[in-house]
Order: C-alpha cells, then structure tokens, then sequence
C-alpha cells in the first residue's frame, strides 16, 4: 500500500524537484535547437549585438541560467521594455521594476552599489522614461565584464544551434 508522499525523505522530494527543474530546462533548450536548426551561424561576439540576436540572446539566458545568475539580463530587459511604456503605466511598471530588483529584499535583486540604488529610491516619486538608465547601464557593464566573457569561453556560444 503506497504511503505518499510523507513517507519519502525530504531531502529526496527537494532533489527530484531540482531535477525537474533541469529536465524541463533541456526540454526547452531541445525543442528551440529543432525550430532553429537551420540557422547555423555564429553567435556575435560583442554583448550588445548578442542581445540584440534572438538565438544569442536565448543562448545568452540560458547560460545565465545555469549559472542562477540570470536576474541580470532580467533586469536589463525589464529597462528596455519600460523606455517604451505608455505614460499612463510608467509609475506603476516603474514601481513593479524597483520591487523586483532594485529593494534590497527584492525576489530578484541586482548587483548595484549604493549610490545608484539611493538614486532610484529619490526616483520613485516621480519617474520617467529614463528612470532606470544609470543603473542598466551598469548591469550592462557588469554582464560586460563579468558573465559575458565567460559566457563566450562556454559551450553555450560555441556552436549553441549544436548545444545538447
């Protein structure tokens, strides 16, 4: 007679939900190496081109990923999609990003140091379209100097169509 799940050690659920976690990750990597298979070129080799290049800017995330270091690029994205909201959702897409990365009990906070994040406290009383530049230009530094050329000495942009 199965006992369900309480009868199975704690430290074996957390393993099994880790390997889901991973399993779901590589399905997903497969399934976008099949639709691109035919686009076989290279990755760009400078960070701005890659994330302006859809497959490197999957590539680029998934690498991130298996490094857990992907809130970087999130942020990043987050930054280029507010530049281009509407004036009437500017303050609350503007609060949802500070939430989300910049508080220091943010879910997915940011490196930054503490000049930029008292600047963008001050910010938030009123912001505006380029609320956020000084500090996505310093993750895009910090993507520069840090995760990028690791990311390009990696198997991810070796041959990424390839990868698997």
């Amino acid at each position: 007679m199965c006992k369900g799940l309480s009868a199975i050690p704690s430290s074996c659920l957390e393993k099994a939900k880790g390997m889901r976690v991973k399993l779901s990750h590589l399905a997903e990597k497969q399934e976008w190496v099949y639709k691109h298979r035919a686009h076989e070129e290279k990755l760009p080799q400078d960070l701005e081109s890659l994330l302006n290049s859809k497959p490197g800017l999957q590539a680029f995330r998934w690498f991130l990923r298996s490094e857990f270091s992907e809130e970087n690029l999130e942020f990043w994205l987050a930054c280029e999609e507010y530049r281009s909201a509407s004036g009437s959702r500017l303050a609350a897409r503007a609060h949802s990003i500070y939430n989300q990365f910049i508080n220091p009990d943010a879910p997915r906070e940011v490196n930054l140091d503490s000049e930029t994040r008292e600047a963008l406290m001050g910010l938030m009383e009123d912001p505006t379209a380029d609320t956020f530049d000084e500090a996505q230009q310093r993750i895009f530094s910090l993507m520069a100097k840090d995760s990028f050329p690791r990311f390009l000495r990696s198997s991810y942009s070796q041959q990424p169509l390839k990868v698997l």
